[in-house]
């Protein structure tokens, strides 16, 4: 039987408050004395912006005051929802914050309403379905007061006040074409959305639902036609992980996923798999194709394009910027998908050509072999632009594979993590700083700021300029989520696995400075 969806609204009927601390079902929230009742701020996209650029707007926290940032409130799961979900944790969206109030979704798909200044959980829509691919990374769009998300099998509407149902739809996924895990962008009166795991001979879909009532308007497969090699692995390809590009000039542009197919097979049967590994531009309103760039033909390596593009302009030419698990940031023409630079990003072992030289009969590889960034580098978070540079967090991280004929490597190299500035015009490095760990929290900009986190638990900051790291605060726990920074506040989701000696104890945290 399936667990059925309902809301709980927690209410002060429903709540005991002792010394500071909130306990209502399925909940806690510790506050920090002094704590103000209300504050200001926002972050209302899961990348801050339609352009996905991941700039603060309306941020007061600089180099002049991060070192103030203390712990303001702290939102812990309990129950079911803090259970972990595929080795992930239970933390893995990104938090949108809108009029005041942060709105997430845990990893059993779960979604919380919290104030902002005091983190008190306002309501909460109970799902409990675990992710299923990825998992994660999951979350929520807000907008127009309504608040929009997603189980495996079924996208919903929810009523951005009172957490209330206002619609569902669990008919958009047939067999084979996989499952929600995406976190959806809300434009123009359309919830633009991915599955992911598609194995089907289309792959995953991208799709774009009517946001007032949930039905479809249109559907994209990723994947052209049926191939053996990805069919013989059964495990799916293409979709789309991370939220698309909604631009004004009326077209969506999505980063795709990987066809999971050994090492053999795309040597003995090479093919492009399009739309794989790609940046995917379409109209916005038809679904329709106005370009593609490939990043990676003939994947067999689990590397993915599969970073939210961003919109930017280069000397008046509106461009597109992309990336992924290959360890390229790519700039594209806007209008034609012309490839305009691509540069490579944290260490590379002489393997990035594998797939296309396989494509062309040119390609001998003998097991074991060892690839670097392997399918847990790379670029696995979204990047951020600010000005003319561009910022990237890459995890140094190599993986062997045994067997010509293993899908995915499966003996992981030592870990490590850079962060790297670019410049927008040319796609030349301007800093890049080592990290110990893997900088998993994606890269945000806040005035003169970059933000990260790490994955055993640390936030970071670095000086724009230069790369300097100037701030550390640790976690209570490991960390598999983006961040969102809303005026004086930075919100972080501590979520992920118990490791690195942390509790496993899912919280969200967040840290404030002074108000001025």
């Amino acid at each position: 039987m399936k667990p059925k969806l309902t809301v709980r609204i927690h209410l002060c009927v429903c709540c005991l408050v002792v010394g500071g601390l909130l306990v209502a079902t399925g909940a806690a929230v510790t506050t920090a004395a002094g704590a103000s009742a209300t504050t200001q701020g926002s972050w209302p996209y899961s990348n801050g912006d339609l352009a996905n650029t991941r700039v603060a707007t309306g941020s007061t926290i600089s180099l002049a005051n991060v070192s103030q940032l203390r712990k303001l409130w702290t939102f812990t799961l309990k129950g079911k929802a803090a259970s972990n979900v595929g080795g992930y944790g239970t933390l893995s969206a990104g938090p949108i914050v809108v009029n005041g109030v942060v709105y997430m979704q845990d990893l059993h798909c779960n979604v919380y309403a919290l104030a902002l200044a005091t983190g008190r959980l306002m309501w909460e829509y109970v799902v409990n379905k675990p992710e299923k691919s990825g998992p994660g990374p999951n979350g929520v769009a807000v907008v127009d007061g309504t608040v929009y998300g997603a189980s495996p099998k079924a996208v919903f509407a929810l009523n951005a006040t009172t957490g209330k149902k206002l619609w569902v739809n669990k008919k958009l996924l047939k067999k084979g074409q996989g499952t929600f895990g995406i976190q959806p962008q809300v434009a123009d009166g359309r919830v633009y959305l991915a599955s992911q795991y598609g194995s089907g001979s289309g792959g995953g879909l991208l799709l774009a639902l009517d946001a007032t009532n949930g039905a479809l308007v249109w559907k994209f497969n990723t994947l052209v036609h049926a191939d053996q090699g990805v069919a013989a692995v059964g495990l799916g390809s293409g979709g789309a992980w991370e939220t698309p590009l909604v631009s004004a000039d009326g077209t969506v542009t999505y980063g795709t996923g990987n066809p999971y197919q050994t090492a053999a097979s795309a040597i003995a049967h090479p093919s492009k798999l399009l739309y794989t590994d790609s940046d995917v531009n379409l109209n916005a309103a038809t679904g329709k194709l106005n370009w593609y760039y490939q990043g990676v033909p003939n994947d067999f390596k689990d590397y993915d394009m599969q970073a939210s593009p961003i919109s930017a302009s280069v000397n008046g030419v509106p461009v597109v910027l992309g990336g992924g698990k290959m360890g390229y940031v790519y700039e594209m023409n806007a209008e034609t998908g012309k490839l305009l630079w691509k540069t490579p990003v944290g260490k590379h072992n002489g393997h990035d050509d594998d797939s296309l030289k396989a494509l062309n009969h040119k390609l001998k590889l003998t097991a074991p072999y060892t690839i670097l960034p392997g399918s847990l580098g790379g670029i696995l978070t979204n990047l951020a632009l600010s000005g003319n540079t561009v910022y990237v967090a890459t995890c140094d991280v190599s993986i062997t594979a045994t067997s010509l004929t293993q899908p995915v490597g499966t003996k992981a190299g030592k870990i490590s993590g850079e962060v790297e500035a670019l410049n927008l015009t040319t796609g030349k490095v301007e800093w890049d700083t080592k990290v110990k760990g893997l900088p998993l929290g994606a890269t945000t900009v806040s005035n003169n700021l970059v933000f990260t986190t790490l994955f055993q638990g640390t936030l970071v900051a670095f000086n724009r300029s230069t790369g300097a790291i100037v701030f550390k605060q640790k976690l209570p726990n490991t960390t598999n989520s983006t961040l969102a920074i809303a005026g004086r506040i930075v919100i972080v989701p501590a979520g992920g696995p118990k490791a690195y000696g942390k509790s496993g104890i899912s919280q969200v945290m967040a840290y404030a400075v002074p108000s001025t």
